[in-house]
């Protein structure tokens, strides 16, 4: 079984967020799958069956289990499928068990849409507390919540950028906490000049103690930024900076009487190696 090692929204030659693809997954069981993500090791696996009433169906497993979607991977993937003349330039329908997706492969970068944002609960500054060791580092000037494009995820605003990359988690109870909100994971971020933010994401609850570009939350992020932070239709965003894998991912929303219609998340991918 062919596996693809791609480098999802890197902005770096070495940066960017590792993903397996594996394109044939059609012969494969819920178990193989789970054994190949396992043996991959990468924060997620993608893999790709032809689709039945979309171009393709893609799944995703992380080393640990399954899940919905993966922004990074789904990059990796159609950056691969064009890279390989699988595919042109293009409009293209997958299906995940987040839904049915829309994707514009363009001739150098990919963009996925993702669902429209739903916001839940915000929290209070005491929850956070116990997930890192540092205090006193919240932006009380914007609100801790969830928000989710496809996954629940929680927003956790740092006062800067300086403090926002020397944060140590205490991925214990960044699990915990996670649990108690029903979300995959936490993401910290603090606005920058030269970008609209930095961010930080945690995951413990499915088996990453930090990931360098995640394409899902960075849509959601988006969203919030639009609710909370400056309206428009482009952002741009850095992730991985305090990993040394420098990533770079591109969000554009689409808006109607000042309503969020569409979320789309783009960026590059550059080809590891293939097993």
């Amino acid at each position: 079984m062919k596996v693809w090692r791609l480098q999802a929204f890197p902005n770096a030659p070495y940066g960017g967020n590792k993903a397996g693809v594996v394109l044939e997954a059609s012969e494969l069981s819920d178990s193989d799958m789970q054994r190949i993500a396992s043996e991959v090791g990468y924060s997620e696996t993608a893999f790709v069956t032809p689709g039945t009433d979309t171009d393709f169906t893609v799944r995703f497993f992380t080393p640990t289990s399954e899940v919905d979607l993966c922004g990074h991977a789904t990059i990796a993937t159609f950056n691969l499928l064009r890279d390989q003349g699988i595919i042109q330039p293009g409009m293209y329908t997958q299906r995940t068990k987040a839904g049915v997706l829309r994707l514009d492969v363009r001739a150098d970068m990919v963009f996925m849409e993702q669902n429209t944002p739903r916001f839940f609960e915000t929290l209070e500054t005491s929850d956070m507390e116990r997930c890192f060791k540092e205090q006193n580092i919240i932006d009380h000037s914007l609100p801790i919540q969830v928000v989710s494009t496809g996954m629940k995820e929680i927003f956790v605003p740092i006062q800067d950028v300086e403090t926002l990359h020397s944060l140590t988690p205490n991925i214990n109870e960044i699990r915990h906490v996670s649990e108690d909100f029903d979300a995959i994971g936490l993401h910290a971020f603090a606005l920058a000049d030269e970008v609209d933010a930095y961010g930080r994401n945690f995951a413990p609850i499915v088996g990453i103690s930090e990931e360098s570009a995640t394409g899902t939350s960075n849509g959601a992020l988006s969203c919030y930024l639009y609710q909370y932070v400056r309206q428009s239709t482009e952002y741009t965003l850095r992730q991985g900076y305090s990993m040394n894998q420098p990533s770079e991912i591109h969000t554009k929303l689409d808006i109607e009487n000042g309503t969020i219609v569409s979320v789309w998340v783009g960026g590059t991918a550059i080809l590891v190696e293939k097993d």
